[in-house]
């Protein structure tokens, strides 16, 4: 095993850690400069300057010579514990955990919690409160005259690193849990554009299937034809008939292969290439599943059933179709799918008669990578990427939706709505 995670997930943007960097070396060089010339303070100037070139030199590296935009686990590591080593260094030539500027030691760490794996994070925690203890118990004074009046109780001067220690622990946490979220919300957005680049593909395939049944179908028709009228011709040929009897036999298989070929892709293609009403699309999903699954699917329209086409959308589309199959997946006999319209709203419900979402989970149902700890049949669960992906595709294209367990039954409920005035948006 690695102890450096290198999952693309877990980067830096090199841009804005340069320019971060940037900023933080002209704020050292600000400060040494003013307490130096301004107020007279007297330390050893030429070290800190030497100090703080180092780090511009590490910038100027990332620039010219790095040339990847992001930085990965080990790259980043490297670089933020130049960062805690310089700006240490510079802390130990002036006074050490005494300096106000210390604080400053809490950002490398706390900046990559977010961003970079938790061995990393670990790592660099340790490696600054290591730093806080050493400055803690050695270190120069500070620049005089300062030193010459401070004098603190010992119990104030060691409460400064704790309190430093507790905060450091305090924000990595906060930022690794805030971090970790986020990078799988970014993973599962990152499976929901390959999902829909695959859905995309697919029907560009299924597309040119059809047109290619189409198109050979009448070749092979005249080559059917010519075949039957040579077999009759040379039916005295029996060298030959056996040759034209294959032929035709092969003409007929390909007929039947472009059949089986264009069967689904024709129906997809009718299904997306036109606009439909919300009725029209529920029915051809449910349709699709009732070719492979053994439950029942209880459809409720409305009179009006929303008779407004909708402009074809692969988003809509595969929002329903992975609630529907949810609903098919979890359900024992039924499927119940409720249809409602009026003046303002279309609402669509589906709901099903299995156990519903776990209580554990269900306040957080939408978000991805969910996972009950009481659901025993790991055949039957889930990441909750399906749910995460159609609510994502229903709310993009102006849905709001309500994941919930059904009162009336006993499963689940996801009640889809939009705003009629927005289905003109579409």
């Amino acid at each position: 095993m690695k102890f450096f995670e290198t999952s693309k997930f877990h980067t830096l943007k090199k841009s804005t850690y340069i320019s971060l960097r940037w900023i933080g070396i002209i704020g050292q060089l600000i400060s040494v400069y003013i307490v130096y010339f301004f107020f007279n303070f007297d330390f050893n100037f030429i070290l800190s300057n030497l100090i703080i070139f180092i780090g511009i030199l590490s910038n100027f590296y990332l620039i010219f010579i790095y040339n990847k935009t992001q930085l990965s686990d080990r790259s980043a590591l490297i670089f933020l514990m130049i960062d805690i080593f310089q700006l240490s260094s510079l802390i130990y030539l002036t006074g050490g955990i005494v300096n106000p500027f210390v604080i400053f030691l809490l950002i490398p760490s706390v900046f990559a919690s977010s961003n970079l794996g938790i061995r990393t994070n670990l790592f660099l925690v340790i490696t600054t409160i290591l730093m806080i203890i050493f400055l803690t118990f050695y270190s120069e004074d500070l620049p005089a005259p300062l030193n010459n009046h401070f004098h603190v109780d010992p119990y104030y001067y060691y409460s400064i690193p704790i309190s430093f220690i507790i905060a450091l622990i305090f924000l990595n946490y906060f930022a690794i849990v805030f971090g970790s979220e986020s990078r799988k919300r970014k993973e599962a957005l990152s499976k929901m554009e390959e999902i829909m680049a695959q859905e995309h593909e697919m029907l560009s395939l299924g597309g040119q299937a059809a047109a290619a049944a189409h198109s050979l179908g009448t070749p092979l028709s005249t080559i059917k034809i010519i075949s039957q009228e040579l077999k009759d011709q040379l039916k005295d040929r029996f060298e030959l008939t056996s040759d034209i009897e294959l032929l035709s036999s092969q003409v007929e298989r390909c007929n039947q292969i472009l059949k089986r070929l264009s069967l689904n892709p024709i129906e997809e293609d009718d299904f997306i290439d036109e606009d439909l009403n919300f009725k029209k699309y529920i029915i051809q999903i449910v349709n699709s599943f009732q070719e492979t699954s053994n439950k029942s699917f209880v459809l409720n329209f409305d009179q009006d059933s929303s008779p407004r086409k909708i402009p074809k959308s692969v988003e809509i589309i595969y929002g329903l179709r992975n609630f529907i199959g949810n609903a098919n997946k979890f359900a024992k006999e039924k499927i119940f799918i409720t249809l409602k319209s009026n003046n303002d709203f279309t609402e669509i419900i589906i709901e099903d008669d299995g156990e519903g979402y776990p209580n554990e989970i269900l306040s957080k149902i939408g978000e991805p990578y969910l996972r009950s700890l009481k659901n025993k049949d790991k055949n039957q669960s889930g990441l909750g990427l399906g749910i995460f992906i159609g609510k994502n595709l229903l709310e993009k294209n102006f849905a709001s939706l309500i994941c919930q367990n059904s009162k009336t039954r006993t499963g689940a409920e996801v009640n889809i709505r939009w705003k009629n005035q927005d289905l003109k948006k579409i």
